[in-house]
């Protein structure tokens, strides 16, 4: 079983100097998270003041509030109010354009290659008496709440805020708890 600690992640500062990311995945995994190398990433991403997103050209992105109110994200001239755990979808081609209305935000970005990798992310809510199993593709980030993860091999360990269990499809990985969690699914597309 892999948990990916968000604490162990090391802050990348945007080259506009708008905020930080911190990538908890990617493929292939590139020397910089900065350079676009990759077919599909997913990362936090920190916004401490308004500004522009960069550019992905040939890419799609899944944009989805974790934490804070209110991104007035607005994407080729359309405004776009997108409020906590409500995922959007826009080309990373597309200019685009973060104001904070109601203060810092952190958001949760899956972006991948259009031609190879579609990317979904879904919020879901947490119990203890229903396992939610992280199946092969997919990525479980503990968003708010109190849980463990555990496998036919592993004993339950605890999860921190934004620690990210890898999924599998051989002992896959189980989560229990109370709060909110965000599936993250990145399909290949058919030929």
């Amino acid at each position: 079983m892999e948990i990916i600690r968000y604490a162990d992640l090391r802050p990348q500062p945007w080259r506009n100097g708008g905020g930080v990311t911190r990538e908890l995945a990617s493929h292939p995994q590139a020397a910089s998270a900065q350079d676009g190398a990759w077919d599909w990433r997913v990362s936090i991403a920190e916004i401490t003041k308004a500004g522009e997103f960069s550019a992905f050209p040939g890419m799609e992105r899944v944009l989805t509030v974790i934490e804070g109110e209110l991104l007035l994200l607005t994407v080729d001239g359309a405004e776009h109010p997108l409020e906590k755990y409500r995922p959007f979808r826009f080309g990373g081609e597309a200019m685009s354009h973060g104001a904070l209305p109601t203060g810092d935000i952190r958001n949760l970005n899956v972006i991948t290659r259009s031609s190879s990798f579609k990317g979904y992310t879904s919020i879901i809510e947490l119990s203890k008496k229903r396992a939610q199993p992280v199946f092969e593709g997919q990525l479980a980030i503990l968003l708010q709440g109190q849980a463990t993860a555990a496998d036919e091999t592993h004993d339950p360990e605890p999860l921190a805020r934004y620690d990210a269990v890898v999924g599998s499809d051989i002992d896959t990985p189980d989560i229990l708890g109370r709060g909110f969690l965000a599936i993250v699914s990145i399909d290949p597309v058919a030929e």
